[in-house]
């Protein structure tokens, strides 16, 4: 909190009726009701403290009041008042600032600032209890075995529940603030001797550059601000709610970035496989967490490419091999296939963005009524024909069983172009569709990160440790691909 005066900065006035008159003319002490301060004295000055209701420890308040009220000194006439009040101060964090704008950052956080009258300097004390919930199972990474504390909207805890994991001296929490109105709290987390310091350096450049009113929108704001992601609809930073995911990923070498009033972490830098984890694979044996990951890469598969295909093989049905005739639909309707899986795409989405926002008692009875009612009657009145239904049914499955929402949504609109190309061109458009999507893929990168690492570029030693999920004693080295200054996880054993 400490730091120097700059030149374009008001300093603190050594009179605190000047630094009242400063807070009710520019902060709006007096107007604004959750903004307070309580004036006593001490060694017969004037001591002035700071404010906000509602992001403060009001026992610690209290405790600190009660040390400078009855305080032993009171009957020792001394000039070295400010010194007197710091000494008094019953707290872990008292830090010392010298600028307006500091002390206005400050209060505005939920610490209490403390001005001595004829002293131009203010004493911070970090007393904040801001409002939120208690750490709990995020709903969209849940296991069957794990941790059941998840990151909250408050960076302290977050950071909090990280260090619990990692009680390495070596692990760096950087803190800074973002945003000209909201001063958001950001901070960059890392491990000092095996994080890549030029990707730091990246992320902190790029942190404080960020020139905006505000972030209410926290990480996604603060997302597209560092890796400018533009209309490409593929994520290019994971999000965790999980602390234990967090804690494996520093570890890997990679940046976290904590935004308060978030319940997610940003990790960087990330690629699509990345997007593909999840922690119930290593909650499990090795083998049963491979056949998982497996299961989970064949449901993405699906949820991209069998729609297309299926698609493909109606309009070309003298590709089918004759055991595989019945591909295809089987009765004829007035309604081209292609505009009733969009129809049918469309409707699912209707059905998902419903589901976000019925509230929990009502959404049981919103499924009966979609599944039940509008699918039985859509193929009784001939809206669609059965086939679209159950293929577009297990593509929507396939994008449920990515755990990424960004991924998978991606992954829909991709889908969507496909199917436009294969209904206007057939073959070649299936084609022509899959060559310009892994070209895409190939060609994007994140913070100087190959997106489709290690296949391409091909590492087949980190490739195999994607399709396979190795026992963790084998995973020996660090992922290549963040720079990790100790490349090795484990100490190796010396030979003989």
């Amino acid at each position: 909190m400490a730091s120097e005066n700059p030149q374009n900065m008001k300093p603190i006035p050594n009179r605190v009726a000047e630094v009242d008159s400063f807070m009710e003319e520019k902060v709006g002490l007096g107007v604004s009701f959750d903004l307070g301060v309580r004036r006593i004295k001490v060694l017969k000055k004037d001591v002035h403290l700071y404010y906000v209701n509602g992001l403060t420890d009001t026992e610690y308040i209290i405790g600190i009041l009660d040390s400078l009220i009855h305080n032993k000194n009171a009957e020792i006439m001394t000039t070295k008042v400010f010194e007197t009040v710091k000494n008094l101060l019953v707290h872990q964090s008292v830090e010392e600032i010298s600028t307006m704008d500091e002390l206005v950052d400050q209060v505005l956080s939920g610490l209490i600032v403390i001005v001595v009258d004829g002293r131009a300097t203010g004493l911070v004390v970090d007393v904040r209890s801001y409002p939120g919930r208690q750490p709990v199972e995020p709903d969209t990474e849940k296991v069957v075995r794990g941790s059941r504390d998840g990151f909250v909207e408050n960076i302290i805890i977050n950071t909090a529940i990280t260090r619990r994991r990692i009680r390495d001296e070596r692990l760096r929490f950087e803190i800074l603030k973002v945003g000209e109105r909201s001063k958001t709290d950001i901070a960059i987390g890392y491990i000092k001797d095996i994080a890549d310091p030029d990707l730091i350096a990246v992320v902190r450049k790029e942190l404080k550059h960020i020139e905006v009113d505000g972030i209410t929108m926290a990480d996604k704001t603060i997302e597209e601000f560092i890796v400018k992601q533009g209309y490409n609809p593929y994520p290019l930073v994971r999000y965790t709610e999980r602390a234990d995911v967090a804690a494996t990923h520093l570890l890997e070498g990679h940046v976290l970035i904590y935004v308060d009033t978030s319940p997610s972490v940003i990790i960087t830098p990330s690629t699509l496989f990345h997007h593909m984890q999840h922690a119930e694979e290593y909650r499990q044996a090795p083998a049963v967490g491979t056949l998982v990951r497996w299961v989970r890469f064949l449901g993405i598969f699906v949820s991209l490419y069998l729609l297309p295909i299926w698609l493909l093989f109606s309009l070309e049905p003298s590709l089918l091999p004759d055991n595989l005739e019945f591909i295809g639909p089987n009765k004829k309707t007035h309604i081209p296939i292609i505009v009733q899986i969009f129809i049918s795409d469309i409707g699912i989405e209707f059905l998902r963005m419903a589901a976000v926002h019925t509230p929990t008692p009502l959404s049981t009875a919103m499924g009966l009524v979609a599944a039940v009612l509008i699918g039985q009657i859509a193929i009784d009145v001939g809206l669609f024909v059965p086939e679209v239904v159950l293929y577009a049914s297990v593509a929507t499955i396939g994008t449920f069983v990515t755990p990424s929402l960004e991924l998978g949504v991606a992954n829909k609109i991709s889908r969507l172009a496909l199917l436009v190309l294969v209904a206007l061109f057939k073959v070649p458009g299936l084609i022509i569709g899959i060559t310009i999507h892994i070209i895409l893929l190939t060609s994007i990168k994140t913070l100087n990160t190959p997106y489709l690492w290690p296949l391409l570029p091909f590492q087949p030693k980190a490739l195999s440790h994607i399709i396979f999920r190795r026992p963790y004693p084998g995973s020996i080295e660090r992922p290549s691909i963040v720079h990790p200054q100790d490349i090795y996880r484990q100490p190796r054993k010396s030979k003989g």
